[in-house]
This record gives structure tokens, C-alpha cells and sequence, in this order.
């Protein structure tokens, strides 16, 4: 057997390579090391405007230059970078020579010295990684993320009249309406990525053990507290100002645990979605040329779904790991977060693969009224809730002398089929109003849906009052 060239070993980069590449732009190795520049020489140009140690600021030309640097990495730098890392066996000191290279180049030699100025790596990799991870999540995941709640809602809207028998406990149960159920989804979903929302990304700037101690010893009188503080949030970031020598990592497990709670509740719209499809609820849009079963020609299996949940349960694995591990570090640092967050991007890989598997899931199927009125034409038994509800009104106000209506409803209709014109029997003989009578007559299980279609207001940007 001839050995095979060298192969992707995930499949995020192999086989689901198109549908999750946006994100390498932020979380791959290349990524972060873009970030890495960037904050190296966002520093640099920092120190420069204090005028720290004689230095000059520099000319709008320069600064331009500098930044160039990060707007113009490419693969070329990434591949430099591999080469000096190979040597240094360090990846940010690899970075510092990269950067004091290209100011030797821009004639910029002066100021090498500032480049890494009383930086821990750990100031350099928290803030990149604060950088890239929000990129990430608010230009790749986010987005997606906010498609597929809106391709929910499209759905809940259409389908908010749409009467469905409810299945508690698989059971047959109160009408309810599939646009209602699918609201629920939506309107959960909406809380969640508001929380995401909500997440600061914080960063430290503060030496070797979080105390300034070597920028204090370069110069005693400089406020380095307030230029930490200045520099971080001028990164768009939230500033911590008390840390080890990392940055502790809390918001990251905040966010983890936001996007796998999204992902836990994706998987229940997945699992329904699948057994709607199952009772042939939702029946499937057959695509050209595709094949269900190698063996069954029929069939037109909902992989969509079943390809989302495996890769949710994948990415809430990760992201769980991730929340745990990272914020705990022995003592003033360890390096257990340096290969744990090299998985951040994986674990996005999932959760955005499986974000569109439901978009396409979703497009993919149509509703069949015929079923959904089978069911509800054959379990008219679940009637019997609103039938003793009204008798116990009717007890109330006076208007009836029945005793019990819970226990006599439940011998009428507790393991039994019970047909309309017998229902509608048993409500005739009742001992309640005439006006009573009335109402319950004209209830069927495909009217006995209550608020269900308002409710749908509540997501679809109507007033629901």
C-alpha cells in the first residue's frame, strides 16, 4: 500500500473545509499570530506617543506603516514565522523577531528595543486572543447564529395558525400549533445570544506576575497602571486590572458556556424537528440527484438534523472543556491554557457546521396539514381538559351541582378513544348552562389551540398586545 500525502486529520479541515473557513481567518494558527503583531506593534506605537525614554512619536507615515504590517500578513509572513519558530522553539518570541526585522527594514532601528517592552508573552497571547475570539464570534458565528434564529422565525410565522396535536410525555395532549412551538425556539434563542452579546472580552497588560514590576524598575515615574488600563481598552477590550501572569480566562468559560447552552437548545430543536419528520409532520423536499439509502431507494433520511446534533454534541464537549479548564492555573501561571485554547477554533468548527445543517434542514422540509389533521381528528379524548375546566367554572359560579368533574372526565377518557359525536354526547347531558353547552359543542381538537397563534407575536416583531 502506497502511503498517502500528508492528510487533514480533522474533518473541520478536510471534508467540512468550505463550511467552516471563515473562522480559520480569525482562530487559526495564522490568525493569531496576525493578532500577535498587531498588539506588538499597537504597543510599540503607544510607548512612541508617551515619548518613553527619549523616544519621538511617530509621523502618521510611520504609523501607517507599522499597522500595514497587520493589514498586509499573508502567507508568506506565516511561513517566516513557522521558519523562525523552528529555531527559537518559542512562538511569540518568533514575533518579536518578526516585528524587529521589518522595523530594521522601515529604518525604524531606534525604537527596536521597545518592541516586547516589559511584555510576559501571556500580555501578547491574552489580548490576541481576546482579538481573534471576538472576531470570531461577532463576524463569523454570530451571524450565522442570527440566520438560522430568523429562519426559525420565518417558519413559527407561517405556521402560527397551523393546529398540531401536542405530544407531552409522547402522549397525545393539548392542541397546540407547530408556528407556536417553533416561537418557543426562537424566543429562547433570542435570550441566549442576547447574553452572548452581553460577554466582555477582557485583557491584561501587566508583566511577568500581574505587579508592573519591570516596567516600574525601567521608569519609577511613569504611570504604567493608567498606559495598561489606556492600551488594552483602546483595543476594544475589557481592561482586568488584576491578574497572575494570565489574564484569568473567566470570560472565556462565560462565553463557552453561552454558546453550549445555544447549542443544547439547537439540539432539542433537532431532535423535535427529527420526530415531526418521523410522525410526518414535516414531510422532506426530495433534491435532485441525491440518494437517502444506498440499498432503499424510497427513503429521504433527515441527515441534516442527525449531522447538526452529532456536531453540537461535539462543539458543547469542547466548549464544556474549555469553560473548566481554562479558568484554573497553578499558582501564577501555568501552561495548560496555551494548548487548550489552541481549540477554541474546533470547537466554533462545530457549533458553525452544525449551524448550517438546521439552515439547510429547515429549507429543506414542508409542512403536511393532511397528518397533522389525522392526528388531531383521531384523539378528540384530549377535549377533556377544556370539558372539566368549564364544568369546575360552571361549579363556581353557581351554574352546576356536578361533583368531581376531574374524577368524571378521567373515566370518560383515560386510556380511551373517544369519538366526536360521543364527546358531544356526554357535554349534552352535562349539568351546566345552555351558553356552556354551546361553547363546548363547537370546540374541536383543531380550534382548541388557545392564544397559540398570538403567541407567535411575541418573536415575529408584531405587538402581541
Amino acid at each position: 500500500m502506497s502511503p498517502l500525502s500528508i492528510q487533514p486529520l480533522s474533518p473541520l479541515d478536510g471534508r467540512y473545509q468550505a463550511q467552516v473557513s471563515a473562522l480559520g481567518e480569525h482562530l487559526s494558527e495564522a490568525g493569531l499570530n496576525r493578532a500577535r503583531i498587531q498588539v506588538e506593534v499597537e504597543w510599540l506605537i503607544h510607548l512612541t506617543n508617551a515619548g518613553l525614554f527619549g523616544s519621538q512619536p511617530l509621523t502618521a507615515e510611520q504609523a501607517r506603516q507599522l499597522r500595514a504590517i497587520v493589514a498586509d500578513f499573508n502567507d508568506d509572513d506565516t511561513a517566516d514565522l513557522a521558519r523562525r519558530e523552528a529555531v527559537t522553539r518559542h512562538d511569540v518570541k518568533a514575533v518579536e523577531y518578526f516585528v524587529r526585522d521589518k522595523l530594521a527594514a522601515l529604518g525604524l532601528t531606534e525604537i527596536a528595543e521597545l518592541t516586547h517592552f516589559a511584555c510576559t508573552s501571556e500580555d501578547i497571547n491574552n489580548l490576541a486572543y481576546a482579538i481573534t475570539i471576538r472576531a470570531a464570534v461577532h463576524d463569523v458565528w454570530m451571524p450565522r447564529a442570527r440566520a438560522l434564529v430568523d429562519a426559525v422565525r420565518g417558519l413559527a410565522v407561517s405556521l402560527r395558525d397551523q393546529p398540531m396535536l401536542a405530544h407531552t410525555h409522547g402522549q397525545p395532549a393539548t392542541p397546540t400549533t407547530m408556528g407556536k412551538e417553533l416561537a418557543v425556539t426562537v424566543h429562547r434563542l433570542e435570550v441566549l445570544l442576547a447574553s452572548i452579546d452581553e460577554v466582555e472580552y477582557r485583557g491584561k497588560f501587566s508583566g511577568a506576575t500581574g505587579t508592573f514590576s519591570a516596567h516600574l524598575a525601567a521608569d519609577p515615574d511613569h504611570d504604567w497602571i493608567s498606559a495598561s488600563r489606556d492600551f488594552v481598552t483602546g483595543l476594544g477590550l475589557t481592561w482586568n486590572p488584576l491578574t497572575t501572569q494570565i489574564e484569568s480566562h473567566d470570560w472565556q468559560a462565560q462565553l463557552y458556556q453561552r454558546i453550549s447552552h445555544v447549542g443544547r437548545v439547537l439540539h432539542n430543536l433537532c431532535t423535535d424537528m427529527w420526530s415531526y419528520i418521523s410522525m410526518g409532520y414535516f414531510r422532506q423536499i426530495p433534491q435532485a440527484g441525491a440518494t437517502g439509502s444506498s440499498t432503499m431507494p424510497h427513503k429521504i433520511n433527515p441527515i441534516r438534523f442527525e449531522n447538526a446534533e452529532a456536531n453540537l454534541e461535539l462543539a458543547s464537549a469542547l466548549l464544556d472543556s474549555l469553560a473548566a479548564t481554562l479558568v484554573t492555573s497553578r499558582l501564577q501561571r501555568d501552561l495548560t491554557d496555551s494548548t487548550t485554547q489552541r481549540n477554541v477554533g474546533v470547537a466554533l468548527g462545530h457549533s458553525l457546521l452544525a449551524l448550517d445543517n438546521i439552515i439547510k434542514g429547515l429549507g429543506d422540509v414542508a409542512i403536511d396539514p393532511d397528518a397533522l389533521a389525522r392526528d388531531l381528528d383521531g384523539n378528540w379524548e384530549v377535549l377533556g381538559e377544556a370539558i372539566q375546566t368549564v364544568i369546575r367554572a360552571e361549579v363556581t359560579a353557581g351554574r352546576s351541582s356536578i361533583a368531581d368533574p376531574y374524577a368524571l372526565l378521567k373515566e370518560l377518557t383515560r386510556g380511551h378513544r373517544v369519538g366526536a359525536d360521543e364527546l358531544r354526547a356526554f357535554v349534552d347531558a352535562l349539568d351546566i348552562s345552555a351558553e356552556a353547552k354551546a361553547r363546548l359543542a363547537a370546540l374541536t381538537p383543531h380550534s382548541y389551540v388557545g392564544a397559540a397563534s398570538r403567541l407567535v407575536d411575541y418573536v415575529s416583531g408584531a405587538s402581541p398586545e
